[in-house]
């Protein structure tokens, strides 16, 4: 079965490579592919991986009209838009999600993006703690893979390296993955700043917290939160700085210049959340402050104070 990975960015790459170890038959497409095709090799976003031979780079996006299976490696708030423009190449295909977020205008995740822009496809979202670098250097991963009677999807993409597990529920696995970056950004932030190890803690388990108390507001699953997906992307997404997310709060914290042209899902994530919680009554105190701080609104000394002096409660 031909597999087509629809976005060369350093995680789409390493998936393509991971998919083509196997000798199946996997083709990459990149907005600017640059000399992806010559070099055999993403010397911009993943340096240092050969592609193995079954992998081929896409000169044109109509050739996906080959492939059954689709992997969408693009940024989350592109999304929409991009299905939008070539929802013809998809139809009665399988959309794999491989981004991870909330978007900002519609307040939607992939999976109801999908399910509204391409109506004849069949949604999936593949999610769970994993670095780029590490996929295309053939290191054990797992995560998880959320699709509606998934068994045969989750066979096509299982490798030598990366282990799936199987669920239903899209809903779950899409928070999960959303969720986690805006914690991340406030444990970067909290270490940035120099607040120390038990405050990133502490972030770390009132920010589940609110993860769980949203993911029940979606109709989603609470065990699906205690996975890969939900509690371990949080463990590995706020630990270390391979994690765009969590650099980016580190970036913060120290109050550094931010770096410009890197995708930082969680930014766009924390707002829409944030309005979405708000609107319907729930409490995300971690996701608020981090948006107020992005926003100029507090500085980071403000935003401990403030999330320190609410109101005592039972755990």
């Amino acid at each position: 079965m031909s597999i087509s990975v629809l976005g060369a960015g350093a995680f789409g790459t390493a998936l393509a490579i991971s998919l083509a170890q196997d000798g199946r038959a996997v083709s990459l497409w990149a907005r600017d592919p640059g000399d992806m095709a010559t070099a055999r090799e993403n010397t911009r976003r993943l340096p240092g991986f050969p592609f193995p031979n079954s992998l081929i780079v896409l000169d044109r996006i109509e050739d996906v009209e080959t492939s059954q299976i689709v992997l969408l490696a693009v940024p989350m708030q592109k999304l929409a838009a991009f299905l939008a423009q070539h929802a013809a190449l998809f139809q009665n295909k399988t959309l794999v999600a491989c981004c991870k977020g909330i978007d900002l205008q519609s307040g939607r995740g992939p999976a109801e993006i999908i399910r509204q822009t391409c109506p004849t496809a069949t949604p999936a979202i593949l999610s769970g703690p994993s670095f780029a670098v590490d996929i295309a250097a053939g290191l054990p991963t797992a995560l998880t893979l959320a699709c509606e009677d998934g068994e045969a999807l989750q066979a096509a993409l299982s490798t030598k390296n990366i282990r799936l597990y199987r669920t239903a529920d899209l809903t779950g696995v899409e928070i999960g993955g959303a969720l986690k970056n805006v914690v991340a950004i406030a444990c970067g932030i909290a270490i940035g700043a120099g607040l120390g190890e038990s405050a990133r803690a502490a972030l770390m388990t009132r920010g589940y917290a609110e993860m769980q108390r949203y993911a029940a507001l979606k109709g989603a699953q609470p065990e699906t939160l205690a996975g890969l997906s939900g509690f371990g992307d949080l463990t590995l997404t706020c630990s270390s700085e391979k994690s765009r997310n969590y650099s980016f709060g580190l970036t913060l914290g120290r109050g550094d210049p931010l770096p410009e042209g890197t995708t930082v899902e969680g930014r766009a994530t924390a707002k829409a959340v944030s309005n979405l919680a708000q609107s319907a009554g729930i409490e995300m105190p971690i996701a608020q402050m981090v948006v107020a701080v992005l926003d100029n609104r507090l500085t980071i000394g403000q935003a401990v104070e403030s999330l320190l002096s609410r109101p005592l409660k039972e755990e």
